[in-house]
């Protein structure tokens, strides 16, 4: 392992890799992550699964038998992924397993355009899980308002969730009385408690690219000097929310009762500004039972040169506090922001799976 991922592992986060493709399964690049790198889990999502599909030529004997069979675009695309995160997930297995179920996890989205329809996602959650059939896998979906009713379904149904573009704390509440409520339907339902796991992804680098964007309108002294803070700011204090949620009475019995608490986990973590150093949103934000999401170029720049100091959040409340009471009082709309960001967020992935089964759609025609 190297030193500073292991120290980043000692501290108690959880190192999964924001990336999947078939090349990196049957190249033995991902079993390489986990032996050198301390990467314990993968996440994914439409993006992500736009551009394995685009460069990748391991696909063409699937995508030639699919098409040999007729398979509709979006049935190819069901098999595809959901093949690529069953191998992963065998793959994982063993972390999956000393871990009893906190990591060695592989997750899979629902499709984007379901985003807004609450019975479409349970629906297609199932779906994905029954396919891909391994019980390390995550499904995830979307923190939006229709998002809450299906993550208590899916979970009340016993099947695991990663709960993803969570922007704002008071959604994060939401999500959070929404796994509750899916753990105590769960439980009249008669599921192991003790087998159902959720993380919930919290968005760092895309609140401080909009927030900044608005800090550089306004120009003054006082608003550069807040720039590249609020991401940080809003993750640390999800930090704070997840720990006061979770030690009410109404959680503490479910975890009596073999429930699992549902951790956060920061997603959006490569930098996008030039002038934050590139391990900002992961050395910042580094806690105990947390996850932190990272794509290859930030894994290995954490491992590269990444200044791990131990707990970073544990008494960063009150100054996280002082960064967002600051923004706002320049004139900026935390709430506008988010909402801003959600909306964009479900976008951008449609935009992405849209690009995923046009590619598809090119590869069934070339291999008829």
């Amino acid at each position: 392992m190297t030193e500073n991922t292991q120290k980043l592992s000692d501290v108690g986060v959880s190192i999964w890799l924001d990336d999947l493709s078939r090349e990196r399964i049957s190249s033995g690049g991902l079993q390489k992550l986990i032996d050198e790198k301390n990467v314990v889990g993968v996440t994914t999502n439409p993006t992500i699964f736009a551009a394995a599909l685009a460069n990748g030529e391991s696909y063409s004997e699937q995508v030639a038998a699919l098409a040999a069979k007729n398979t509709d675009v979006t049935d190819a695309v069901f098999e595809i992924t959901t093949d690529d995160v069953a191998a992963a997930s065998d793959i994982f297995k063993p972390i999956y397993d000393a871990s009893k179920g906190f990591d060695g996890r592989v997750s899979i989205e629902v499709e984007p355009g379901l985003a807004h329809d609450a019975q479409g996602t349970i629906a297609q959650a199932k779906a994905l899980s029954a396919k891909v059939d391994r019980e390390n896998v995550l499904i995830k979906i979307p923190a939006t308002v229709e998002g809450l009713e299906a993550i208590t379904e899916t979970i009340a149904a016993g099947i695991s969730v990663n709960v993803t573009l969570i922007f704002s704390l008071e959604r994060y509440r939401d999500v959070i009385n929404a796994y509750l409520t899916g753990l105590e339907k769960a439980k009249e339902a008669g599921h192991d408690l003790s087998k159902i796991h959720s993380v919930a992804s919290f968005f760092v680098s895309r609140v401080d690219t909009e927030i900044d964007k608005r800090l550089t309108a306004i120009g003054t002294d006082e608003a550069l000097a807040l720039k590249s803070k609020a991401g940080i700011a809003n993750a640390q204090l999800a930090y704070e929310v997840w720990t006061q949620a979770f030690a009410t009475e109404r959680a503490l019995l479910l975890l009596e009762g073999g429930a699992n608490t549902q951790r956060p986990l920061w997603a959006s973590t490569g930098v996008k500004d030039p002038s934050v150093p590139d391990t900002a949103y992961v050395v910042e934000l580094a806690a105990p039972s947390v996850v932190n999401t990272m794509p290859e170029k930030t894994l290995e720049a954490l491992s590269d040169h990444g200044e791990v100091r131990g707990d970073t959040i544990a008494h960063s409340y009150e100054g996280a506090n002082k960064v967002l009471d600051a923004i706002g009082a320049l004139g900026i709309s935390y709430a506008e922001v988010t909402e801003l960001l959600e909306k964009e967020g479900v976008e951008k992935f449609i935009v992405s799976w849209n690009e995923l089964l046009d590619t598809v759609t090119a590869a069934l025609k070339a291999a008829e």
